[in-house]
């Protein structure tokens, strides 16, 4: 196969399995864009974790709430739990890195805050771990997944969104994990500021 015939393959699958998704997430997504405006309204925060592409994904997020997403608006509260590597490296140096994010979420959250878990197989261990801290906390959580959700789905409590990425390549699943987090982050603008 052509490599240019390659890339529209890629191009082809991404956006077939996006229309997919559709049916499947929108509802999750308008859920968790309500509880996460429920929660900056209280004061609260939104706590963000994941490895690797998710890692990214948690960084895109917060920035575009604590900065701004499309529109201009008052910062938001938001954290990646994944930017500090003196903390990551300690914890993981003196406990475990299954511990990396439940320490931070457990010295970090509070009560009504909401943790944004993101794992593309669903199966990431100190993904795992952070959503029982933040269970611990009394925090809701919206979990980003992919693959039937894994472990993760396992672990969510009544109050808890799934957000679950159809299809197995995980490449696909980053796609449409990008494609929510700009969804939620336009919903948070719309429910905080009004349709444009």
């Amino acid at each position: 196969m052509k490599l240019i015939a390659r890339i529209g393959q890629h191009f082809t699958e991404s956006a077939q399995l996006k229309l997919q998704a559709i049916d499947r997430i929108a509802e999750p997504l308008a859920a968790a864009a309500e509880r996460m405006v429920k929660c900056l309204m209280a004061d609260g925060k939104i706590l963000s974790c994941g490895n690797g592409g998710s890692a990214a994904d948690a960084q895109h997020f917060s920035s575009e709430l604590l900065n701004r997403f499309e529109r201009e608006r008052p910062g938001l509260a938001a954290m990646a739990l994944t930017t500090d590597a003196s903390t990551l490296t300690s914890i993981a140096n003196d406990y475990d890195y299954e511990q990396v994010f439940a320490k931070q979420v457990l010295a970090l959250g509070q009560p009504g805050d909401v943790l944004l878990a993101i794992s593309s197989s669903g199966h990431s261990r100190n993904v795992l771990r952070a959503i029982d801290a933040a269970h611990e906390r009394e925090m809701d959580v919206v979990a980003l997944t992919g693959k039937g959700g894994g472990r993760m789905a396992e672990l969510l409590q009544g109050g808890d969104i799934d957000i679950c990425a159809p299809g197995d390549s995980t490449a696909r699943i980053q796609e449409i994990h990008l494609l929510a987090i700009h969804c939620l982050c336009d919903g948070i603008d719309c429910l905080l500021l009004g349709a444009e």
